[in-house]
């Protein structure tokens, strides 16, 4: 494992990484059926199979532009090593801090897309946690009926904490929720998740290395998982609704041995938040979106 950067190279290091900031890529997919499928399934959705011309829900775009590393270029955590697109940070932990959407024309199962993707923003800072560096990248999503959204997702790379360092002090969720489910993290359900997006880090379903390696006291439910589950629970509760907008900020992880709730209010002017709370009554996720 590379050694991190001390806090007198920090300012070194970060313009080089910032080097990668404007570097963009560009791919290429067909929304076909069976990803859909499988994740009405994982989801404990009883939907109709997907048929041609219908509109995906949101955030199934993850669904596509899968990575494709070779065998041989997956690192350490099962992650393509670093480098690429994304800028060669070594610091060990790497994290979904949040993200950003702006939902425009539908994405529908026949469609090709294209996903446009570029480095907007590299920040580092050195604190009592150790060394955190931030990188946000913007992807803008095609169809046929052109610009169907846009997402800014930022990613945080983190240093590994020493033995038996506590996670960090609770943030009580909200208390009001006007609808709320249950969610059982098993093995299982993260494993689906992970095959369904090609997601081969291993911190969601290597016990021994996120444990022995990462210091985690279980597998960590995806991030992305976490905010499809919350606006799965809106559209449980509002099937009608169209989301217009999302946003959300993972603020502590959810592991697999303990259940969580996500949780929902409506609010003025269409906004819902949305939130996941965790067996302790602690804010894990905390999110809003917009509904029309």
């Amino acid at each position: 494992m590379t050694t991190p950067p001390s806090t007198e190279d920090l300012a070194t290091s970060l313009a080089h990484w910032r080097q990668w900031v404007g570097r963009s890529e560009s791919r290429h997919d067909t929304v076909t059926a069976a990803p859909l499928a499988g994740l009405a399934a994982l989801l404990d959705r009883d939907d109709a199979a997907p048929a041609a011309g219908e509109a995906m829900p949101p955030l199934a775009h993850w669904l596509y532009f899968q990575p494709l590393a070779r065998q041989g270029e997956i690192g350490p955590d099962g992650h393509a090593r670093r480098g690429g697109l994304l800028p060669p940070v070594p610091l060990p932990r790497r994290m979904w801090a949040g993200g950003r959407f702006e939902f425009h024309e539908p994405l529908c199962v026949g469609d090709a897309i294209t996903r446009e993707s570029r480095i907007t923003r590299v920040d580092a800072k050195a604190g009592r946690s150790g060394t955190l560096v931030f990188v946000t990248v913007r992807h803008e999503v095609s169809g046929p009926r052109g610009l169907a959204l846009t997402e800014e997702h930022d990613i945080v790379y983190r240093e590994l904490p020493a033995p038996g360092t506590p996670l960090p002090p609770a943030q009580p969720a909200p208390t009001d929720a006007n609808f709320e489910r249950e969610i059982v993290p098993d093995p299982v359900l993260l494993f689906r998740y992970s095959a369904l997006t090609f997601n081969g880090h291993r911190i969601h379903y290597d016990r021994a290395y996120v444990t022995g390696v990462e210091g985690y006291p279980g597998l960590i439910v995806h991030g992305p998982l976490l905010a499809t589950l919350l606006l799965d629970l809106l559209r449980r509760e509002q099937p009608a609704a169209r989301i217009s907008s999302f946003a959300f900020t993972a603020v502590r992880p959810l592991f697999d041995i303990h259940r969580f709730h996500v949780c929902g209010r409506p609010q003025a002017d269409g906004r819902v938040a949305l939130w996941a709370r965790d067996f302790e009554g602690a804010l894990a996720m905390q999110a809003e979106a917009r509904i029309e």
